[in-house]
């Protein structure tokens, strides 16, 4: 009965994931290029140690494969240099970083931006629980930060910022918005010598995790909601996203995916990635 009423569910789950595509915001730049114009090579340097630090002591890998953080255990100490970090990363100017550093730069403030709203509204059971009223769906517009004299929210560094500038569909396995469905939030801070290989890594881990697409067991194709929420970064229509998936799985995967012409349906496990719950 139970998995009947899975079959029945998954067209109305589809559409619901294409409502929920619909509410997100555009990828439209600001018109103030100061935070986008880039400099010419070698740039500025900027610190993540204190974030690498961080990200080494309170993340770990489940039995699962989900990367958690355990923030229950994260010391007042550790807080301070958190918001210390934080604090210098609004100072930077990106227009003196190259654009491998402001990638670099965007992910890192983006992902600890989210740590620290967790921590500040912890305990809490989801990222979305975290609203500025009726109706809000989570903190995502949310002014959190302010760089070059702009104040910023989270969809704002991710969809007025990272997605139009840097035209790179494997942003979204890299940005952690601390659920358990997303992609994996990476055990150190990005950094600009290493993006392509840390993009690579991120990209295959996640497509060849059932959280990224994974087959039922009546043979149909379930994906992440981040295809579907953000279909235009991986391709114009579902035979694309398909061709782009199979070029990023494992052989026994690919092969499953290059004889599928169907996506059945969208999900998406938005409980904290909290080493609390995982345990």
């Amino acid at each position: 009965m139970k998995a009947l009423w899975l079959i029945l569910l998954l067209p109305l789950l589809a559409a619901c994931a294409s409502v929920e595509r619909l509410a997100l915001p555009s990828a439209v730049p600001f018109a103030d290029t100061n935070l986008t114009r880039a400099a010419q090579p070698p740039g500025d340097r900027v610190d993540h140690r204190d974030w690498s630090s961080f990200l080494a002591r309170y993340v770990a890998t489940d039995t699962q494969g989900v990367n958690r953080v355990a923030y229950a255990q994260v010391t007042q100490a550790d807080q301070t240099r958190l918001d210390q970090y934080l604090s210098d990363l609004q100072s930077v100017d990106p227009a003196r970083l190259t654009r491998d550093q402001q990638l670099a730069y965007w992910i890192n403030l983006y992902n600890a931006l989210t740590v620290d709203l967790i921590l500040e509204n912890y305990p809490v059971a989801s990222i979305r629980d975290i609203t500025d009223g009726a109706f809000s769906f989570g903190p995502w517009d949310r002014p959190l930060a302010q760089v070059a004299g702009q104040v910023l929210t989270l969809n704002d560094i991710e969809h007025r910022i990272i997605r139009p500038t840097f035209n790179e569909p494997r942003i979204h396995y890299a940005l952690n918005c601390a659920a358990v469905g997303c992609p994996n939030l990476m055990d150190r801070a990005w950094q600009a010598e290493t993006l392509e290989r840390d993009f690579s890594v991120a990209e295959n881990a996640y497509v060849n995790d059932p959280r990224g697409v994974r087959f039922d067991t009546r043979g149909r194709l379930i994906l992440s909601k981040i295809y579907i929420w953000f279909r235009e970064d991986f391709g114009p229509d579902d035979r694309a996203v398909l061709a782009y998936l199979a070029t990023a799985a494992d052989p026994a995967l690919s092969a499953r995916l290059s004889q599928t012409s169907r996506i059945s349906g969208y999900e998406y496990d938005w409980a904290l990635n909290d080493a609390a719950a995982g345990s």
